[in-house]
């Protein structure tokens, strides 16, 4: 037995020089499919991931953005992920066509720095803050890109994916509207037996939110309709619509990131339809995850675990 300032009386004497003792190896990594996958990297000199931020620039709309780009950022270390508003101007809020403008400043200048050619590739990769299209936004943004000159690339926005009917569900469970773990299948008094699907950006974003509301059906075993926030009565005829189907107790599930929400206007159609409203989607962890797998398919790069709940396109 040792003490506690070395080994017993009558015990062996190790010498530390002696020949003949173990010596600590460095472990390797195991093989095959239980290996854990090695950790990624931004590419150096790869292009700006640039976050265009639609809407009516505000300190709450760049601390949303600010908070996907970080959880964006977290996934993949090293990158350079920028913010751009779509309707944006000076310093606190810089307009898309500015930021990427300096991106393409940028990368000439670290290539005369080094006295190579302006890389091929864009100098920036442009995902839409959307969760959903809305052609007026995109064609927006598509003129940013055009104006700046800096050959960007432009994603597909984030939805429609399944990550976003799980967002829905996390967002409909913390107001009370649904429940919160579909496996104990908890119980809540005043859970939605019909969900309306609130949206933006016309009939394609409708179409398109109306494929997630497919999969949020899936999950919580209640009808989901998607409808247009920004088309006249049609947040009330499909809430006529569910309750003629014998739906009674309706809530308003927003397939919105946020930034896009004017004002006053879910507060509006929640009264229109006479229910109760979830929040936006907001900041949730799948959100920047969506934005990054967009990032990561412009640029090629395989992200781990990629291809687990890909985009229904």
């Amino acid at each position: 037995m040792s003490s506690p300032t070395g080994p017993a009386p009558g015990s062996p004497r190790i010498d530390a020089a002696a020949p003949g003792l173990p010596v600590r190896m460095p472990r390797t990594r195991p093989s095959g499919r239980h290996r854990k996958p090695e950790p990624l990297a931004a590419p150096e000199g790869a292009p700006a991931l640039v976050l265009a931020v639609p809407g009516t620039p505000s300190p709450a709309s760049r601390s949303l953005a600010e908070e996907v780009s970080s959880i964006a950022r977290s996934e993949l270390p090293g990158l350079d992920a920028r913010l751009g508003y779509v309707d944006g101007e000076g310093e606190e809020f810089p307009s898309l066509e500015a930021v990427l403008a300096q991106a393409a400043a940028e990368q000439n200048a670290r290539a005369a720095e080094t006295g190579q050619p302006a890389p091929a590739g864009p100098a920036a990769v442009v995902v839409p803050l959307l969760a959903g299209p809305d052609s007026a936004l995109l064609r927006r943004i598509r003129q940013a890109i055009l104006n700046s000159a800096s050959g960007a690339e432009l994603t597909d926005v984030l939805g429609p994916h399944p990550l976003l009917a799980e967002a829905l569900h996390v967002r409909l469970s913390e107001a009370g509207l649904a429940r919160a773990d579909r496996a104990r299948l908890f119980t809540v008094a005043t859970a939605a037996d019909g969900i309306i699907l609130a949206t933006v950006g016309g009939e394609e974003a409708v179409q398109a939110a109306g494929i997630t509301g497919m999969l949020l059906s899936a999950r919580l075993a209640v009808p989901v309709l998607a409808a247009g926030l920004d088309e006249e009565g049609a947040i009330a005829r499909t809430a006529e619509q569910l309750r003629s189907s014998g739906s009674q107790q309706l809530a308003l599930a927003p397939y919105l990131i946020g930034p896009e929400l004017a004002d006053g206007l879910l507060g509006a159609a929640a009264a229109e339809a006479g229910c109760a409203s979830a929040e936006a989607l907001g900041a949730y962890g799948a959100v920047g995850r969506l934005v990054l797998s967009n990032y990561a398919a412009a640029m090629g790069i395989t992200l781990p675990g990629q291809g687990l709940g890909a985009a229904v396109r």
